[in-house]
């Protein structure tokens, strides 16, 4: 089992080096060529891929819950506030989720970091 992330343009670079260095599979906005993409067609784009988005912005979650309410699909979106989660909080959730659960489990589904 192993969840795929799409991270976010607005998540800092520790948390992805951090993942990385775990051994999580990530794949930034910005690798994929989509820096600056409305949030709604980075959502559709991480369904295509197959990966959850982790993302700092609050907008997201306004736009996976309008999804849930209309019963559209997405892949899941895993959201930590800038200022309330730390980037080692985030980096060890993050890690814990991509390596317990796969992409079926995080289909239409929002989680909030941290976990409790």
């Amino acid at each position: 089992m192993s969840l795929g992330l799409y991270v976010d343009e607005h998540v800092r670079r520790a948390v992805t080096g951090g993942l990385r260095a775990r051994g999580v599979d990530v794949l930034t906005v910005q690798e994929d060529g989509r820096e600056g993409t409305p949030d709604a067609e980075v959502l559709d784009r991480a369904a295509e891929l197959g990966r959850a988005v982790f993302t700092q912005d609050g907008d997201f979650l306004r736009e996976a819950t309008g999804r849930q309410r209309r019963g559209e699909f997405f892949a899941g979106v895993i959201y930590a506030h800038q200022q309330r989660v730390s980037t080692g909080q985030c980096i060890k959730d993050l890690e814990l989720i991509a390596m317990a659960t796969d992409a079926d489990e995080y289909a239409n589904r929002v989680e909030y970091l941290p976990l409790r």
